[in-house]
């Protein structure tokens, strides 16, 4: 695939170094493409920086990878993006009540309103639930890390899934745009752990399926498990 990678922070440069090598054309979008910084990323990842609207013009896929004060203005200044896949990895993360949390929730998502401002482009929510460190390599973990999504185009969530699977994850479908009211609490899950209860960034969420069958429940008699 042809992947713009919006953003050269700590999330783009892990997306950038996890996918190098996979056989993908990478493009960094940055608003100094002559920046050494940008050169050096380009550099070490096999990929070329470009101006952010370019670099989404000349690709298939696009990744959102900004803070999300930056995301609506960076956003629509990309153009419409007829038709194209947009993975929208950011979470609407601001300060709420003098701690850290969700600024959009509930009623909506960061990922519905990145639908809203791109309506012709199918915009999918992921690689939002775990730290820069995993994205960039994570084949140290004893299980095959899980990373949800949701979307409304079946065909952008297989591309989307695709991408994943080449930065070691295990692809689950959460469903539709709106699912992302559960992938971006969900993610306070990880940050929550990660950063305010001890646990380190060396770490992530796995789904881990039993090998033998469930036991029918009517053998607890009455109760539910």
């Amino acid at each position: 695939m042809r992947i713009a990678i919006i953003g050269t922070g700590n999330v783009g440069s892990a997306i950038a170094h996890g996918l190098k090598g996979k056989g993908h054309e990478m493009i960094i979008g940055t608003r100094d493409p002559d920046a050494a910084e940008a050169k050096q990323l380009a550099s070490e990842t096999g990929s070329r920086s470009a101006l952010p609207a370019d670099a989404a013009a000349m690709s298939d896929v696009i990744i959102f990878a900004l803070p999300w004060k930056a995301a609506e203005a960076a956003t629509k200044g990309l153009g419409d993006l007829v038709g194209k896949v947009v993975i929208d990895c950011m979470n609407p993360i601001g300060m709420v009540n003098g701690a850290l949390g969700l600024v959009v929730g509930h009623t909506s998502s960061g990922g519905e309103m990145v639908q809203t401002w791109l309506p012709e482009a199918h915009v999918v929510k992921t690689l939002n639930q775990v730290g820069a460190e995993i994205m960039a390599k994570n084949d140290h973990l004893p299980h095959r890390p899980a990373m949800l999504m949701a979307g409304n185009s079946e065909t952008a969530k297989e591309k989307a899934a695709a991408l994943l699977a080449d930065l070691g994850f295990a692809p689950l479908d959460a469903g539709d745009i709106t699912k992302s009211r559960l992938l971006e609490p969900f993610a306070m899950v990880w940050i929550n752990q990660a950063l305010f209860r001890g646990k380190g960034r060396n770490w992530a969420f796995a789904a881990v399926e039993g090998r033998a069958p469930l036991p029918d429940y009517h053998e607890f008699g009455n109760r539910h498990v």
